[in-house]
């Protein structure tokens, strides 16, 4: 059974725009779209080796929610954390629970 980790209330994110988050000791990229839905992934890309996919774009791509590295360019679905351009290549996902209008990560 997971854990429910509080993040932050919903409000605090912004639209169409990532917010890293430490999570248990792991960082986690958190996205809020438009249309008011939640996403949480891995922040480190791992072909560049570093932790900045929340300052990637996020968009629609092939009828996906995804998010642009901004270095490398590959697209990681924001349900799945599969990369769109390498199948063998996935992040972590985590399961976004909104209670209270409070953010909570099922980890």
């Amino acid at each position: 059974m997971s854990n429910l980790v509080k993040i932050c209330p919903v409000a605090e994110l912004p639209v169409n725009l990532g917010v890293g988050a430490l999570v248990n000791g792991q960082q986690v990229a958190l996205f809020k779209l438009n249309n008011g839905d939640v996403y949480a992934i891995g922040n480190f890309d791992p072909f560049s080796e570093a932790n900045v996919l929340s300052r990637g774009l996020v968009g629609d791509l092939q009828g996906q929610k995804v998010v642009a590295s901004p270095i490398y360019k590959h697209h990681y679905n924001l349900k799945t954390g599969e990369c769109l351009e390498d199948s063998t290549v996935k992040v972590p996902s985590y399961q976004v629970v909104v209670q209270n209008d409070e953010l909570y990560l099922a980890v």
